[in-house]
C-alpha cells in the first residue's frame, strides 16, 4: 500500500487505483454490509409501514415534468456513484467519519418512514407498456417517498466525490462530469416517478444536512479519537 503522500503525487488519474487500494478491504466490507443492512430496513419499512401511508401532493412542476424511461439507467446509478467517494479516501479516519455520515443519513431517513410512512401517487401510466421498469416496482414501488433517500445520497455523495476531485487536482471536466452524474440522478427520481418534488427537496435537504454534520462534526470528533488513541499508544511504549 503506497502512502498518502505519495499518492498525492502522481498526476489525478493515476492517483486512481492506488486510492481504491488503500484499506480495499475495509472498504469493500463497509459498503457490502451497510447496504445490506439499509435495504433490509429499507425493505421492511416499505413492506410493513407501522403507521397509515400518507400519499404525497403533486405539484404543477412534477406535472411539468414527462415521463423518460430512458432515465432508469440514470436511477439505477446512483448505488455505483455512492461507491466512489469513500474509494477515493486514503485516511483511515476519513472512511470512519465517513461511514458515520452515511449512517446517520439513512437512520435518520428511516426513521421518517417509521413514524411518517409516504408514498407517491400512482401516475398514469401503463407500466406493461414498459418492461424495463418491472424489476423496480416489483421491489420499490412507490413507497417510502419522502424524504426521498435516492436523492439524499446523491447529494451527499455528491459533494464527497468533487472533494475527492479537487484533493486529487482533477481537470474542469472531471468536476463537471460529477455534477452532471449527481443532478442526472436526482433528475431521474422525477421522470421516472418514482419522487414528487418536495420528495426531492426533503432528500436534498437531508442530504446537505448530513454533509455538514459530517464534514464539521463527527470528523473533527474522529480525527480527535484517533490523536487521542495514538498519544495513548505512545505513552504506552515509552
Amino acid at each position: 500500500m503506497r502512502d498518502e503522500v505519495s499518492i498525492r503525487d502522481l498526476v489525478w488519474y493515476r492517483q486512481l487505483l492506488p486510492r481504491l487500494g488503500t484499506y480495499w478491504v475495509h472498504k469493500g466490507v463497509a459498503l457490502t454490509g451497510f447496504m445490506t443492512v439499509f435495504f433490509v430496513a429499507y425493505f421492511l419499512l416499505l413492506n410493513f409501514p407501522a403507521y397509515p401511508v400518507t400519499r404525497m401532493p403533486v405539484t404543477a412542476l412534477d406535472r411539468g415534468i414527462g415521463f423518460h424511461p430512458l432515465t432508469l439507467a440514470m436511477y439505477f446509478s446512483l448505488w455505483v456513484y455512492v461507491s466512489l467517494a469513500p474509494s477515493w479516501m486514503v485516511r483511515r479516519e476519513e472512511l470512519l467519519a465517513y461511514f458515520w455520515g452515511a449512517l446517520g443519513l439513512a437512520v435518520s431517513g428511516c426513521a421518517v418512514f417509521y413514524f411518517w410512512p409516504t408514498a407517491t401517487p400512482p401516475p398514469d401510466l401503463d407500466w406493461t407498456q414498459y418492461p424495463s421498469f418491472g424489476f423496480l416496482k416489483a421491489v420499490d414501488d412507490s413507497g417510502n417517498a419522502c424524504p426521498s433517500l435516492h436523492v439524499a445520497f446523491a447529494i451527499f455523495s455528491g459533494i464527497w466525490a468533487h472533494i475527492g476531485l479537487r484533493q486529487m487536482r482533477s481537470p474542469a471536466w472531471a468536476l463537471a462530469v460529477n455534477y452532471i452524474w449527481c443532478l442526472g440522478i436526482v433528475y431521474s427520481t422525477l421522470s421516472t416517478k418514482q419522487h414528487v418534488v418536495l420528495d426531492v427537496a426533503a432528500g436534498a435537504a437531508l442530504g446537505v444536512a448530513w454533509f455538514f454534520m459530517h464534514r464539521y462534526l463527527i470528523l473533527p470528533l474522529v480525527r480527535g479519537g484517533q490523536r487521542a488513541v495514538a498519544l495513548a499508544e505512545y505513552e504506552g511504549g515509552v
